[in-house]
């Protein structure tokens, strides 16, 4: 694990620990048993990728640790929407919304209010690191949540999907390299993120995604992040036979992100 990996992990325990005195997981338990409508996540990629199109996660993501604030004018509902519709023949498949304060400037209601504003599925995308969280992600209206490899030991993330599937969640497992992919296919969920980003030195190489590609079975649905910025990235990638992008950066900073979506995705 990374220091950053570390630092960002051993805040997480902290908010846990804060939040499980405000409302304790009894409690948080059955928020999230109360919310019983999901979006299909994993439905909403799959008829993406039957309809002959990328299947794509678009990301709602006001700053990132490196970069700092990508989008002054942050309001999640507009952006959201504005991946729903992108340009009326290309849009997201799904959201995923980041909601980590301390390093990304997210937050609880910028998914409340993605969700809200559009049909999408949403991911909760923040650093997993107790059940807690997971019923956290539902009682929100998450419909997907992220567990990173890199952050947890196997028997986590087992118990973690079996929390998320119990909730009729899906679970995107996000690996960086082999050996992470190796650990991620022993769980359940169909759905494999490759991260191109190198954890130590935030270096961007397409080729992870391109070199575990033969290695995922046909029953798993590799989802490529991280790094996509050009017509010429896309192309490559999905001529290799890949389907599913999540993608964020690339589209934060433009006027109408749903736009520059369509853009970057068309055929």
């Amino acid at each position: 694990m990374s220091d950053i990996l570390k630092k960002i992990v051993a805040t997480k325990h902290e908010e846990v620990a804060s939040a499980m005195r405000n409302k304790s997981l009894i409690q948080m338990r059955a928020d999230a048993e109360s919310r019983v409508l999901t979006r299909d996540f994993v439905g909403a990629l799959r008829a993406k990728i039957a309809a002959g199109q990328p299947a794509v996660i678009a990301e709602v993501k006001k700053a990132s640790p490196s970069k700092g604030v990508l989008r002054a004018d942050f309001v999640p509902a507009d952006i959201a929407q504005s991946y729903a519709q992108g340009d009326g023949a290309m849009s997201a498949a799904c959201l995923s919304v980041l909601t980590d304060r301390t390093y990304f400037q997210g937050g609880v209601d910028d998914l409340k209010q993605a969700r809200a504003s559009c049909d999408l599925p949403v991911l909760r995308k923040d650093f997993m690191v107790d059940a807690y969280q997971i019923y956290q992600a539902r009682a929100m209206g998450a419909d997907c949540i992220l567990l990173i490899a890199a952050c947890l030991d196997d028997a986590q993330m087992a118990d973690m999907e079996a929390v998320a599937h119990a909730l009729d969640m899906a679970v995107l497992v996000e690996v960086h390299d082999r050996v992470e992919m190796t650990r991620a296919l022993k769980l359940n969920t169909p759905l494999l993120g490759v991260n191109n980003r190198n954890l130590h030195t935030f270096d961007v190489a397409l080729e992870t995604t391109l070199d575990l590609l033969k290695e995922v079975p046909a029953n798993r649905l590799l989802v490529t992040e991280s790094g996509i910025q050009t017509r010429e990235d896309v192309l490559c990638l999905r001529q290799a036979g890949v389907q599913a992008f999540l993608v964020g950066e690339a589209f934060m900073r433009a006027p109408d992100p749903g736009l520059a979506l369509a853009e970057l995705f068309q055929a």
